[in-house]
């Protein structure tokens, strides 16, 4: 095992979940906001238990999901917008919770669990099917186009599951709210393909015909 690799991911890890409880909790007012604990368990346990894995079994791969600098001036936008969004929707649904603006059932909260993680085991399928995947945008050495499985429906089958992923993240924090805002992801994703897709066809050898093949970026017949 690559001890400094371990050590990077873990530190990674953890600084992720206690900045992630505290724009959760901090807003919220109260260690008592379950659907703060249910996100935090969804989102953290596969997390955790998808780390190990690929540290045993593909390190390569993990390294390259624990780097997230671009190169790539327009993804550095991208990834100023998101955390923005990210946190304004976050910070909102502890507010939420703590002056009862809008409370949803149960039910619909589970439900938005389920979504979550579904597309949780879809993002672990694309993982699995493309072992190229990094968290920035570039052609790495000896790439190959990936046409086969979910890269066969879709273009950007991970940017599939994060779509419902992140979708379903307010709900499961049972914030309405929180939903709106998230929805700005949609513009961002699509800034994000457009520029991925504009470096892959000009280094990425085969990737212009693949894109000729599979018309759909995200979801079929839609999008």
């Amino acid at each position: 095992m690559n001890k400094e690799l371990f050590k990077q991911a873990m530190i990674k890890f953890f600084a992720g979940l206690i900045v992630m409880a505290l724009i959760i909790f901090v807003p919220a007012g109260t260690m008592k906001y379950w659907n703060g604990w249910l996100l935090l368990g969804l989102l953290f346990i596969p997390m955790f238990a998808a780390g190990i894995i690929m540290m045993l079994k593909n390190p390569e791969l993990l390294k390259k999901r624990l780097n997230a600098k671009e190169s790539e001036d327009e993804q550095k936008q991208v990834v100023i917008l998101s955390g923005l969004m990210f946190l304004a929707a976050f910070i909102l649904a502890g507010l939420n919770f703590r002056y009862s603006w809008i409370t949803m059932p149960g039910w619909a909260v589970w439900t938005a669990a389920a979504v979550f993680v579904l597309a949780y085991i879809m993002y672990a399928e694309v993982l699995r099917e493309n072992t190229y995947l990094s968290r920035t945008i570039e052609v790495q050495e000896d790439q190959k186009v990936v046409d086969t499985g979910l890269y066969g429906v879709v273009r950007h089958p991970m940017y599939s599951a994060t779509l419902f992923l992140f979708l379903s993240m307010p709900l499961v924090l049972g914030s309405p709210l929180s939903f709106l805002i998230l929805l700005l992801y949609l513009p961002i994703i699509n800034k994000r393909m457009k520029n991925e897709e504009e470096v892959l066809a000009e280094g990425l050898e085969g990737y212009s015909e693949y894109m000729e093949r599979v018309k759909y970026r995200v979801i079929p017949y839609i999008w």
